[in-house]
């Protein structure tokens, strides 16, 4: 399995132990995860929680047409990406992306391609639950210019259409 939209944490060991499966390619595994923060825009102790939405099947759907993206565009042997949702604290793991190749450089590259990608091009919604209320979090204009570096405009894959 490839795409995981989960609830519950995950083990970053196991799952990179999991991805390399016994894979005498592999020279490289490279991951990201990236967590909840306290703060946004750079004023801490305002977030007391997030709160992650999705559409089951196409976020699914999405994830997949991206890792397809990414194997067309380097010499990946594998990808893992689990994205949790509902109620997450700070500290919370909120995402794993996890890539494997024969060498550093291509397993670097596709993992940062697939994050610039799942956070722009992903159908999940966050809610910051702050002391003045909750709010809806905005797409940020740096996290388009860090897609469109990779050649790519801010769109869903056609391929992850419900259709």
């Amino acid at each position: 399995m490839r795409v995981s939209i989960q609830t519950q944490d995950f083990d970053l060991s196991t799952e990179l132990a999991a991805l390399r499966a016994q894979d005498t390619r592999v020279g490289a595994v490279c991951s990201f995860v990236g967590t909840v923060r306290e703060h946004n825009q750079g004023t801490p102790g305002t977030i007391s929680s997030l709160e992650l939405e999705h559409y089951p099947d196409m976020t699914e759907k999405a994830i997949e047409a991206m890792i397809d993206e990414a194997q067309q565009r380097f010499a990946i042997l594998g990808a893992r990406v689990i994205h949790r949702i509902g109620l997450l604290k700070p500290l919370d793991q909120i995402v794993l992306v996890a890539v494997t190749s024969s060498h550093r450089g291509e397993s670097f590259q596709a993992c940062e391609f697939l994050m610039d990608y799942l956070k722009t091009q992903a159908p999940f919604w966050k809610k910051e639950h702050t002391p003045e209320g909750a709010r809806w979090v905005d797409a940020r204009v740096a996290d388009d210019a860090a897609l469109a570096r990779w050649g790519i405009a801010g769109q869903i894959p056609p391929e992850a259409s419900l259709n």
